[in-house]
């Protein structure tokens, strides 16, 4: 152990008075804060907003000259009025098509294999993506318009690897039989962490539960959550209006 090692391990453990107390003015210098008086406060409050008025000001520069640009150009087309935060992490072949107003609120992973020749995202007008959203597509996803996703989901058309335990020693992909297309359609709302898994149809004004595991269709208008995902409510629109019509 070297001695600026020793030292330290001495120091955190407070093996004398003398360290004790320096560590002590350490802690207490760490925890400690800047005293504010009244007369500097509109001059830290300006700083405050200044703060972010350059952050977001380099942000839209560099999204408007370098990541919308640099994404569009990757992509099979794009409508009007695409935001962005972060630069989309694409890897594969995928070919995707984007439509108008569309917002993608941070970091989105689209990642897809090799058993198909043209795997198709298709994402369209105003929808909405968190933060940490992954799309797996080997064949096809299809995201139709006004769909929101909160942070952290997936979606995935395939299980990335073969059930067959001999076939994913072998590093093989999933046969062509195992994967299928995801679609969620239109006005259909994702809560953070939900997982869509291959073969789903997530129907029109659905609404996915935080963190809900779904693996087979959702009606439209119902609400699922659980893992598995199970429908808790059938249809959204037909118990608002009794509760409308149970409070009038």
């Amino acid at each position: 152990m070297s001695f600026f090692s020793e030292f330290n391990l001495k120091l955190r453990r407070g093996e004398s008075p003398f360290l004790r107390t320096i560590r002590d003015a350490i802690k207490g210098l760490l925890r400690s804060n800047l005293p504010l008086p009244g007369f500097l406060r509109p001059f830290y409050r300006a700083l405050y907003e200044a703060h972010f008025l350059i952050l977001y000001s380099f942000r839209w520069l560099l999204n408007y000259f370098y990541r919308e640009p640099a994404f569009r150009s990757r992509c099979t087309s794009v409508g009007k009025n695409l935001h962005l935060w972060l630069m989309p992490d694409v890897s594969g072949h995928a070919e995707i098509y984007i439509g108008n107003n569309v917002n993608l609120f941070g970091h989105l992973g689209i990642a897809s294999g090799r058993v198909f020749d043209r795997p198709n995202l298709v994402i369209e007008d105003r929808v909405d993506i968190g933060h940490n959203v992954a799309i797996i597509v080997n064949k096809e996803v299809i995201i139709e318009e006004d769909v929101n996703i909160a942070s952290g989901v997936q979606i995935r058309d395939n299980d990335a690897h073969p059930r067959d335990p001999e076939l994913r020693a072998k590093n093989l992909p999933p046969p062509p039989e195992d994967i299928k297309p995801v679609r969620i359609c239109r006005r259909a709302w994702i809560g953070q962490g939900a997982y869509i898994m291959k073969g789903v149809t997530i129907g029109e004004g659905a609404t996915i539960g935080v963190n809900s595991v779904v693996i087979s269709d959702i009606p439209p208008y119902s609400v699922a959550i659980g893992n598995p995902a199970r429908v808790v409510v059938k249809d959204v629109r037909t118990t608002l209006a009794n509760a409308k019509a149970d409070s009038a």
